[in-house]
């Protein structure tokens, strides 16, 4: 016999209906714009890195808000020292950056769980905290950045009006949007500032009736006033190319960042306001047209009897509504109690249908297994932080083993995540079909009520970025690893049963066995091109900064020659040892590829080798890494030569090479 609801529910419904109804305001939520999760190592549970970490974000809120919302800190000793760094937005009050941090604090030990490094941002503050000490100089770098555009507010990604096709507006919006944050970066590191917060806001005012632009910089206050106006005009020098037009951009750094926008998006009075004649033929954006009001209609007024009854049929109505929804919610949730208790058959969603029929076609054909969840939980210990290898971003990837001694990673799909499901059904779709000696081997999957896995060989070595930065990794294995990658990227362009852009070519990416061969991993974000296609446009930009071409930044357009320029940042990352964000290590150039390129030009290649190289008998094959990676990043894709042109550029010394021309991103 079911137990009615009780009574109590209804108006706890209808309470809940209220309250909740101001939650869905657009913008009215405070929410975590981006994570990262380091890959420094992880923590265990009850360890005494994880008690230092929650001494320390408890010491930098009471600190945040004494030095205008921004706060440093250590706890512990090595090698389990914690350091933290805390920084509110300019114009948050006090209490409100303690509230934004406490939750920045909370959100970050669910996102990246046991990273002994992570970094989350929300729109008025960020919170960093790592096992290494990236404190102590604000010269660290800038580089974890993170690029967004239209996505605070609710409105697509437009440019401004007229951008795309006249001459006249392009020059025009692209030179006035550098004026403003140029105007901001100065303001903001001026060292006369009494208030020394490296924080400056500001309004572009507009003739024509043309949209108002408004603009925000800042940096961490422990920063001098120079170092300050180095980080932000390296970000300033980006905005055209990144945002190409956009009415809203948004770079997000740990040092520094910049926002401009169309809507007014700071509290207070702008530092900086200016004015702009807009070009006679410019269009007028004439405002929106007001809506007459509705006609007034003559109504008869309701006697009390009539009124008094449609008051009761109208509570009735809801009342009877209310119980019809606890009753279908109590049997739902029962329902689902007894298929947990008693089914063993996995449960799927999301078009599973479709992945199982994949599944099935290529089990035929190859080694691709459908793996129960009860086996991958035991292979992992129950993925316990013991096996963790690291986090994706979609997810925890773990090492297991299975019952027969075969060595696993299994990547286990964050819940709810559905940008992940896509990512998922991608590798399934790719990985399954395609089979060479460098791309990572998929093994199977398991799907089954709400988990959502991907099994892999397993790296025994990790990726390539845990070895290439400070390591000693003699030149012959280098290059060996170079021409993998290669290799393994020209199958996917031109060698596999299908032709596959991989969007996402980066040395975390990389995996190494055993024997330091390398194979090109995460699918999650590649595309599937027809024969006959060239490129394609997305409006939705994924990948990573750093490792993107201009034209797929600035316009979602990509093709294998955008794998290619990664390629080619990768190569410079392996030969050179360094990597290729952090404005601070190349003078005046944004990045490496601006570094190198002046380099060459002055005749100093050789000093451009990673220093464990220079003593290497073969530094003329290294300086041609070097000229074939500057080729792979010259700034027009046509520029660039395929992967087909570079394996024969690597492997014949005696080919003459072309002069590159000016890389991407280098000014």
């Amino acid at each position: 016999m079911h137990t009615p609801p009780n009574s109590a529910v209804f108006p706890s419904l209808l309470l809940i209906s209220l309250f909740c109804l101001p939650l869905f305001r657009p913008g009215s939520a405070n929410f975590p714009l981006y994570q990262i999760c380091g890959s420094t190592g992880n923590f265990t549970a009850n360890s005494t890195y994880e008690s230092n970490l929650g001494q320390l974000l408890q010491s930098l809120f009471p600190q945040g808000s004494a030095y205008g919302g921004f706060s440093t800190a250590s706890t512990g000793g090595p090698p389990d020292q914690a350091f933290g760094l805390a920084l509110c937005r300019g114009d948050v009050t006090s209490d409100d950056c303690d509230n934004y941090l406490d939750e920045a604090s909370n959100s970050i030990r669910q996102l990246c769980p046991h990273s002994k490094t992570a970094v989350i941002w929300y729109e008025r503050c960020l919170l960093k905290y790592s096992n290494q000490n990236f404190t102590s100089s604000a010269l660290s770098g800038n580089s974890e950045q993170v690029v967004m555009w239209n996505v605070l507010n609710s409105i697509e990604a437009k440019t401004f009006p007229g951008y795309s096709w006249n001459t006249a507006i392009y020059n025009f919006f692209n030179r006035e949007v550098e004026t403003l944050l140029r105007n901001l970066t100065n303001s903001a590191a001026s060292e006369s500032s009494s208030s020394r917060r490296w924080f400056a806001t500001g309004e572009l005012s507009i003739t024509n009736g043309f949209l108002t632009i408004y603009g925000l910089v800042q940096c961490t206050p422990d920063m001098s006033g120079s170092d300050c106006r180095q980080c932000l005009q390296g970000l300033v020098n980006k905005v055209v190319k990144l945002f190409d037009g956009r009415q809203w951009g948004l770079i997000l750094g740990v040092w520094c960042n910049l926002r401009y926008d169309v809507y007014p998006f700071y509290d207070g009075n702008p530092a900086i306001k200016i004015s702009a004649v807009a070009p006679g033929d410019l269009p007028t954006a004439p405002p929106p047209p007001t809506a007459p009001p509705p006609p007034q209609i003559p109504r008869k007024r309701p006697g009390k009897r009539k009124l008094r009854t449609i008051v009761i049929a109208t509570c009735l109505t809801a009342l009877f509504s209310c119980s019809l929804l606890c009753l279908m919610c109590i049997k739902r949730q029962r329902r689902a109690g007894k298929a947990k208790l008693y089914s063993t058959r996995p449960t799927f969603a999301f078009d599973i249908d479709e992945v199982i029929k994949l599944w099935k076609s290529e089990e035929s054909n190859s080694e691709f297994k459908l793996f129960d969840f009860v086996s991958v939980a035991n292979s992992t210990n129950n993925f316990s932080i013991e096996n963790k290898l690291g986090e994706g971003g979609f997810g925890p990837v773990y090492k297991g083993q299975l019952s027969d001694g075969l060595e696993i990673a299994v990547k286990r799909l964050s819940a709810h995540s559905g940008q992940g499901l896509l990512e998922f059904k991608n590798e399934v779709q790719l990985i399954a079909k395609l089979q060479h000696r460098n791309l990572v081997r998929l093994l199977g999957c398991c799907i089954q009520e709400e988990e959502k896995i991907l099994v892999y060989e397993f790296m025994p070595n990790k990726s390539l970025d845990f070895f290439l930065f400070g390591s000693t990794i003699e030149w012959k294995k280098r290059f060996s690893i170079i021409e993998g990658i290669a290799e393994g990227l020209l199958y996917l362009h031109k060698h596999s049963r299908l032709r596959v852009i991989h969007r996402d070519l980066k040395a975390s990416n990389i995996l190494l066995d055993c024997e330091m061969n390398p194979k090109i991993s995460d699918f999650g974000l590649a595309k599937i091109f027809s024969s006959n296609e060239t490129q394609a446009n997305t409006n939705r930009v994924v990948g990573t900064y750093g490792y993107m071409s201009p034209e797929y930044a600035s316009e979602g357009l990509f093709s294998v020659k955008s794998d290619v320029f990664s390629f080619g940042v990768l190569l410079l990352e392996i030969v050179t040892g360094k990597r290729n964000a952090g404005y601070h290590q190349y003078g005046n150039h944004l990045n490496l590829l601006g570094y190198v390129s002046l380099e060459v030009g002055k005749g100093k290649m050789v000093e451009l080798i990673d220093p464990l190289l220079r003593d290497s008998r073969e530094t003329y094959e290294i300086s041609r890494c070097i000229h074939v990676a500057l080729m792979c990043v010259q700034e027009n894709a046509a520029d660039r030569p395929t992967m087909s042109d570079v394996i024969v550029m690597l492997s014949h010394d005696s080919m003459s090479l072309p002069d590159p021309k000016q890389p991407a991103y280098s000014m």
